[in-house]
């Protein structure tokens, strides 16, 4: 089982950036694929980043592609996403899951709002 709290959003003017990070519970987390997700209003929730548990193994969405870097330390049990010059269109609240996600692990995300 995993238990996921999120953190690092904000508000940023487009071109800014920002860090997120998971911190997970469990001892199961360093075996799993994690990704970050995210799901603006009115929209369906997207996976944005995606890592396995060797690191080598990482996938981005082509929107945030060359611009958000997902890490993750395992032996902190944590999950980070840097995200640089962002866009007002990254503004969602964004959450860390298992790769499926699970539904039983979603947290409570953390809002980021990219604005002028």
């Amino acid at each position: 089982e995993l238990q996921v709290v999120e953190s690092g959003g904000g508000f940023v003017q487009p071109g800014g950036s920002l860090r997120l990070s998971c911190a997970a519970s469990g001892r199961s987390f360093s075996t799993y694929i994690m990704g970050w997700y995210r799901q603006a209003p009115g929209k369906e929730r997207e996976r944005v980043a995606s890592i396995d548990w060797t690191k080598r193994d990482i996938v981005y969405a082509d929107s945030v592609k060359g611009r958000f870097t997902i890490s993750r330390d395992s032996a902190q049990n944590m999950l980070s996403l840097q995200m640089n010059t962002l866009k007002p269109e990254d503004t969602a609240n964004y959450y860390c899951n298992t790769v499926p996600a699970r539904k039983e692990y979603w947290g409570q995300g953390t809002q980021v709002t990219v604005s002028s």
